[in-house]
């Protein structure tokens, strides 16, 4: 007889997301003891982030069992496209009214707030975003992963692995979250003091958000809409 896993845990997977954003807690929740980790897209296409690398799909939307965690990743257009997609606003809702845990890393959070899932919650988000995110009705915090209540939120791209830890903490135990740390040897040791836009300096901060101008002009108009339509 096969062994039922204790966990199920999904990650949604959409086109023109950031690969970082869901790679990274799922190399850690992948050392989870009785866990099963779903890919979860409304098929089994193959799905294309935004740097390129193809993902496939696990399990579909329809076939995905009850999860105890639901993990949606950010990314660049393809966000704000998910932002607006009913099917996947309606996947999430549906799993939110069981799952123990509703989570997100980086801009996975506005998808979540679209959906309805943060508002009231505090939460995180990449830096570039936060004021789309209260947008939404979010308490934003300026913090590397944020926990409220059974909402976990990561910061931007690579806080995915603290993200990913610090669920397996609260999901399983401490131990645990230590053990798979120590296997990642996970023990950064960041090449510049460049990492954040509270010590990179204001002329460096100017030249991510003049990079980034484009995505945040049509996040921002995606924003103002689903605000109008919550509101209504």
């Amino acid at each position: 007889m096969t062994n039922q896993p204790k966990y199920h845990i999904g990650l949604i997977i959409y086109p023109g997301m950031t690969q970082l954003d869901i790679t990274a807690p799922h190399q850690v929740f992948s050392f989870i003891p009785e866990a099963k980790v779903h890919m979860l897209w409304k098929n089994l296409e193959p799905v294309t982030s935004t740097e390129g690398l193809t993902i496939l799909p696990t399990t579909t939307f329809d076939k995905c069992p009850e999860l105890d965690v639901i993990c949606v990743p950010g990314g660049g257009i393809g966000t704000v496209e998910t932002m607006t997609d009913s099917q996947v606003l309606e996947f999430l809702q549906q799993q939110a009214k069981t799952a123990k845990y509703i989570t997100s890393v980086c801009t996975g959070s506005l998808i979540l707030a679209a959906a309805g899932l943060l508002k009231g919650y505090r939460a995180g988000c990449h830096w570039l975003f936060r004021e789309y995110l209260a947008m939404l009705g979010v308490e934003v915090k300026n913090q590397r992963v944020v926990i409220d209540k059974n909402r976990i939120t990561g910061g931007g791209i690579t806080a995915g692995i603290d993200f990913g830890l610090v669920v397996v903490s609260q999901l399983c135990t401490e131990e645990t979250a230590k053990r798979i740390q120590l296997l990642l040897e996970y023990n950064p040791e960041p090449p510049f003091n460049a990492g954040s836009p509270d010590n990179a300096g204001d002329v460096l901060v100017e030249q991510i958000k003049q990079f980034g101008q484009p995505l945040l002009e049509a996040t921002l108009v995606q924003t103002k809409t689903i605000v109008e339509n919550l509101s209504q």
